[in-house]
């Protein structure tokens, strides 16, 4: 016997709720298990010192990079970041830097180079995240990569080298 159409409504709506719920539920599930939700929400300045979350660009794929200002190694990967953020429109991929350094360090560094994506200020406390995400000898610099639904896609530690990045974002982008 089929069901009439008001029947067949509702079950369509209970099964888009539970795909909605399920997918939700799965992505949580995703962060959790690889520490991005820990990354996701921890609270970092950004260089007015106002409070922000990197949640704030879930939606998009982010390339979120611990650095320092005395790391040789970052600073020689910083023009391949803004380059990428250059090359990828903001709403698809966000670059964010996370400087574990003082503020007024980051700062000057930033002017200097000319940095065009977000930075944001840590306290060594970053280190332990850092080592939730894999990163187990603290080492900079580590690039984490989360897709648009918050998961980490790929972790990096040490510099990344031309091209390589693009290879990483790619299937992420399609």
């Amino acid at each position: 016997m089929l069901p009439d159409r008001r029947e067949a409504l509702i079950l369509g709506a209970v099964g888009l709720g539970a795909a909605a719920a399920g997918a939700l539920i799965g992505a949580f599930a995703l962060q959790s298990q690889t520490g991005a939700a820990e990354l996701l929400a921890h609270t970092f300045v950004d260089l007015a010192g106002k409070p922000r979350r990197l949640i704030e660009w879930q939606g998009r794929v982010m390339v979120c990079n611990f650095w320092a200002t005395w790391c040789a190694p970052c600073r020689e990967e910083i023009p391949l970041l803004i380059a990428a953020q250059q090359q990828h429109p903001s709403s698809m991929v966000q670059i964010v830097g996370i400087g574990i350094d003082h503020a007024a360090k980051i700062g000057e560094f930033a002017a200097q180079l000319k940095i065009t994506y977000p930075l944001l200020v840590a306290d060594f406390a970053a280190l332990d995240t850092m080592k939730q995400l894999g990163n187990r000898s603290g080492g900079l610099p580590f690039t984490v990569v989360l897709d648009r639904r918050g998961a980490v896609a790929k972790t990096r530690l040490g510099a990344l080298k031309p091209g390589e990045l693009d290879q990483i974002l790619a299937p992420l982008l399609r």
